[in-house]
């Protein structure tokens, strides 16, 4: 059980994603998490670097997906000019919304990465499914109330699985 909490790559940002890299692997679509992933928690807009980052990545060839347990209001609001589409109320871990972004990207699942900031979420929902999992550094503290009493397990079991990041 503990492997498939285990990521496939440990990032501090998303920033030090190697698209070209992931392509080499097969990789030609990214499941991407919202919240503490490309922008903080409850922030309704994403950062001009974030739009550079999509940018970069479509340019590499690579197609994208969010996938979020927000609401639909939540995440429409923070990815409208993004152009890429996306999940709301995903229910991560479980694979129905990462299976329904592969079906929108038209991809499979070794031809897939997700990125996220939570192991109980994206790493366990990708490794549930075969996806390439790409745990980032959250990037903000501030968080949801049952996201930080999560945070307290997750240390643990990721001081035990991921020694460090690349």
């Amino acid at each position: 059980m503990l492997s498939k909490l285990k990521p496939k790559l440990y990032v501090d940002s998303i920033y030090y994603i190697n698209f070209e890299k992931l392509k080499k692997r097969g990789i030609n679509s990214v499941i991407i998490d919202l919240d503490n992933t490309i922008t903080e928690w409850d922030n309704p807009g994403l950062s001009n670097q974030v739009f550079d980052w999509f940018e970069k990545m479509k340019q590499a060839g690579l197609k994208a997906c969010i996938v979020s347990n927000n609401g639909h209001r939540r995440v429409a609001k923070a990815v409208e000019n993004l152009g890429i589409p996306f999940l709301a109320r995903a229910q991560k871990p479980r694979r129905g919304a990462f299976r329904k972004a592969m079906e929108i990207m038209e991809t499979k699942p070794e031809q897939t990465a997700v990125v996220g900031d939570q192991i109980f979420t994206d790493v366990l929902g990708g490794n549930r499914l075969g996806l390439f999992t790409i745990l980032v550094v959250p990037i903000n503290s501030k968080e949801f109330i049952g996201t930080r009493i999560v945070r307290m397990v997750e240390r643990r079991v990721l001081k035990s699985l991921v020694p460090q990041k690349d």
